[in-house]
């Protein structure tokens, strides 16, 4: 099986995908159809411009059907994660790893990270939804049916038996009701206690179907070479096939038995993905394959993490905020940081808007001995500043504006509690390992009204990881703000 990396936003040629997946046009023009159709690959026009870019602006995405040969396009990946589409592995990393071709230690920690954010989600992603049709995801159950089985076990099936003198629980109805009885000074003594004892067995046929199927997408994981990137351990339970248990109907017969019969959430979940398993007849290896493991919308994920690890308390209500000073009487102590923006008023209805400014993350530390009310906007972009060189790649104006109008939004706020330092900031990821100080973005219209000019600051992605896998807060003054 072909499993090769490819990275987000990096325009590729028909040719180049040709020769990185090995395989002939007319079965890359049928992989890029249909990652096209789920929204994965975007085709751009093949002009100079669009061969230095590193992001996508979607008034450039071209709608047009893909022919052999052709040379008109550039093809650029819109999905950070796992794909397994007709038979081959892509591994799409993110962005910003420039000068890396195969990172797969980087590549497990996103990994990890995508498992993290998506992890408050309680069903399985069955199915990968387009905006036509949809399709089946086994890579998604194959996953989920390991990680389960390393979190909860084997499926299993448990008889009480009654034993004379067991080891369980003792049945004294039945010890009395069902055995003599010694009387010693006016006290029964019982020889021969009834006992209770549940017993696992070994050989339910829903337990033997469970370590089957986990068989099977363990070499099928392992196969294509995922098992490292999830890492994830493999596992060999048993050596009997799927036919064993009876035709594919029979076995889908059975296990709706069994759901009408079982009534713990966890068993019935295991038992409807591995009836969507078996339903479906699916393998990683099949040309009709696509199978999806991450997000076409990785800005969501930084955003996520910035959040995070630099303590965002936009939700957090004015009552609990560490202040220079105490909260006004004039602000209610119970609405949030983010209740304070205004929003736009519209005289004709007499109401004001629902939409208004969101920002990223606003946090409240010490630094330097005094609070600073710090806004910072995370942006997933690799941007192109060096001296003497015009900016590429760096947030719009529309970003930049509207951190300035974040600061203005809670000027009477921060006036009225004593903040003497406020600071603003873009957060951008590095493959780096230090954090790289980029200056700042200034508008003199803007600064001339007292704001404060938008600090940029590239932060390692893999630290930034660390601290969002393990739960712990970044020290904002290693940003230098």
């Amino acid at each position: 099986m072909i499993s090769v990396f490819v990275r987000e936003q990096k325009r590729y040629t028909q040719k180049e995908l040709c020769s990185l997946l090995s395989c002939e046009e007319d079965k890359i023009v049928s992989v890029i159809r249909k990652l096209k159709e789920f929204g994965i690959l975007k085709a751009v026009r093949a002009i100079d411009i669009q061969r230095d870019m590193s992001d996508l602006i979607d008034a450039d995405i071209e709608v047009a059907d893909v022919e052999i040969g052709e040379n008109d396009y550039l093809y650029v990946f819109t999905f950070v994660g796992v794909i397994v589409v007709s038979g081959m592995v892509l591994k799409c990393y993110p962005k910003y790893l420039l000068t890396k071709d195969n990172p797969e230690t980087e590549m497990v920690q996103v990994i990890k990270v995508l498992e993290k954010y998506n992890s408050k989600e309680q069903i399985v992603r069955i199915f990968n939804e387009s905006s036509e049709n949809s399709s089946f995801n086994l890579l998604a159950v194959l996953l989920f049916l390991l990680h389960d089985y390393y979190e909860n076990g084997i499926y299993s099936s448990t008889d009480d038996i009654i034993e004379s003198n067991g080891s369980g629980e003792i049945l004294w109805d039945r010890t009395i009701n069902e055995t003599f009885a010694f009387i010693l000074n006016n006290r029964p003594y019982y020889i021969n206690l009834q006992t209770k004892r549940r017993i696992s067995d070994d050989y339910d046929y829903f337990k033997r179907l469970h370590e089957c199927v986990l068989t099977i997408a363990s070499k099928e994981l392992e196969t294509a070479g995922l098992l490292n990137i999830f890492e994830i351990m493999g596992v060999d339970l048993t050596d009997a096939h799927l036919e064993d248990f009876g035709e594919r109907d029979t076995i889908l017969y059975n296990i709706e038995k069994e759901l009408n019969t079982q009534f713990n959430t966890r068993k019935q979940l295991v038992l409807k993905t591995i009836y969507a398993y078996i339903d479906h007849n699916g393998s990683l290896y099949d040309t009709d394959c696509l199978s999806l493991f991450g997000t076409n919308s990785f800005n969501l994920v930084w955003e996520k993490i910035c959040a995070d690890i630099m303590d965002n308390q936009l939700n957090i209500s004015l009552g609990k905020l560490l202040l220079p000073v105490p909260l006004k009487p004039e602000y209610d102590r119970k609405i949030k940081l983010i209740d304070l923006i205004e929003k736009p008023m519209w005289s004709v209805t007499g109401k004001t808007a629902t939409d208004t400014l969101i920002p990223d993350l606003i946090s409240i530390a010490y630094i330097g001995g005094k609070l600073q009310f710090i806004i910072f906007d995370a942006k997933y972009y690799n941007a192109q500043l060096e001296f003497g060189s015009s900016p590429k790649g760096q947030p719009g104006i529309e970003s930049v504006t509207k951190q300035y109008l974040y600061q203005l939004a809670y000027q009477k706020f921060i006036t009225d509690h004593g903040f003497t330092d406020v600071k603003n900031c873009f957060l951008l990821p590095t493959e780096d390992d230090y954090i790289v100080d980029k200056g700042e973005a200034s508008m003199q219209i803007l600064s001339d009204l007292g704001l404060q000019n938008i600090k940029a600051r590239l932060l390692p992605a893999k630290i930034a990881y660390d601290f969002y896998l393990s739960g712990e807060k970044m020290d904002i003054t290693i940003l230098n703000l």
